[in-house]
């Protein structure tokens, strides 16, 4: 017997992306974000790709090991919005464009790391540096 394709909710799928993003800003590893939560890695790689739904229960255990509100994970989503708004969206909740820098974890690991700067004189020296860089000075 044939196994039916996956389909995968937009919703689901904005919610993968979301646990993507934080368990990455927070510099966890999928194994460190699984031991947090008592279940294996290969069930947070499931969530991130959106291959396996995410239990409410387990929502808010990730949202607990992360440090942040269930509601994170909703962030984004559109609303109450009327069905012919929503036909007519130019771009899908799920869908992240390659131009957009904060889908990459390299703009992550840089926004980690400017925060984990010791001082406010040192973010500002990167800072100027950044636009001296870039023809902004």
């Amino acid at each position: 017997m044939a196994k039916k394709p996956v389909v995968i909710n937009e919703v689901d799928s904005h919610i993968a992306q979301r646990l993507l993003l934080r368990r990455v800003m927070l510099g966890y590893s999928q194994s460190d974000l699984a031991k947090k939560c008592g279940i294996s890695f290969q069930q947070i790689q499931k969530y991130e790709t959106a291959g396996n739904r995410i239990p409410a229960s387990r929502l808010f255990d990730l949202s607990q090991a992360l440090e942040t509100s269930v509601a994170f994970f909703f962030s984004g989503l559109p609303g109450n919005v009327p069905p012919e708004t929503k036909a007519n969206r130019s771009t899908r909740v799920s869908e992240q464009k390659e131009t957009d820098p904060l889908a990459k974890n390299e703009s992550l690991q840089l926004i980690n790391l400017y925060w984990a700067l010791p001082s406010d004189s040192q973010r500002e020296m990167v800072m100027k540096m950044l636009k001296t860089l870039n023809g902004q000075d």
